[in-house]
């Protein structure tokens, strides 16, 4: 849910309030239990905590880094499916007739779906089948063309690596598009996040503030993480996503170098 939401909404839900959540919670604990009664655990406590403490952090550290590359995966499909697009138009120049016309039509045609269908349907974690049909339709305008000479075999071959490629980075698109960390590893990290706190109401100190400041600067931390990890799950939907800017710029240069 937080998602697709806009940042500064998923940051106050996940960061603000949990963090006043968790600067609320000492002064709560010290009413019922006594000062006193909270030093003794400290020294124990303290031990404890230091070990949960670093073995959530390289966890966390650990879910950040993946969803990042996923997230910079995700931005490389994109451009390499783009650029093979802008390759396959400048191969149909040597596509002479038809063939040719209609190859550059079809990219055109999969290329303004893959904008207008495709992207929509990605923000919903979902593939667009008119997408499909146009990648499928620019298979058939490129299986239409039957080469009479090794020129055209070599551009032939040439042109069906380069939609392989298409194919290939679509398909990593799509898998991406739904999230990249599992369900198991979000319940890790939220039931992690909430235990790593948890853990510091065993203490006592005397400055009631300074406790209070110590536990809202660890629930900022590690839940600012969270937020990352949030942010950057869905590559394709929420505030921070892999935009259509590379297709649009090959759109572009086709229609002006049409002009």
């Amino acid at each position: 849910m937080l998602a697709t939401q806009p940042i500064w909404l998923s940051g106050t839900l996940l960061v603000g309030v949990m963090t006043a959540l968790a600067m609320v919670a000492p002064v709560l604990v010290r009413r019922r239990v006594g000062l006193e009664r909270l030093r003794v655990n400290n020294e124990v406590a303290g031990f404890t905590f230091a070990t949960v403490g670093v073995l959530y952090a390289v966890l966390l550290a650990f879910a950040v880094i993946i969803a990042w590359e996923k997230f910079s995966e995700a931005e490389g499909a994109a451009a390499k499916e783009a650029g093979s697009v802008a390759t396959l138009y400048r191969l149909s120049q040597g596509i002479e007739g038809e063939p040719g016309a209609a190859f550059r039509t079809a990219l055109i045609h999969y290329g303004k779906t893959v904008i207008a269908e495709e992207w929509p349907a990605m923000e919903r974690g979902e593939a667009s089948r008119a997408a499909t049909r146009a990648l499928d339709g620019a298979y058939a305008a490129l299986l239409a063309f039957h080469p009479g000479d090794g020129r055209g075999n070599a551009v032939l071959a040439e042109a069906l690596d380069q939609l392989d490629g298409v194919t290939q980075a679509r398909r990593l698109r799509l898998v991406l598009a739904p999230g990249v960390v599992p369900r198991v590893l979000w319940f890790i990290l939220s039931s992690g996040a909430i235990l790593t706190l948890v853990f510091t109401l065993f203490f006592g100190t005397q400055n009631l503030r300074a406790q209070m400041l110590m536990t809202g600067i660890l629930a900022f931390l590690i839940f600012s993480g969270l937020l990352v990890i949030t942010a950057i799950d869905r590559p394709f939907a929420g505030a921070v996503k892999v935009a259509p800017h590379a297709m649009e710029a090959v759109l572009g240069d086709f229609e002006r170098g049409e002009r």
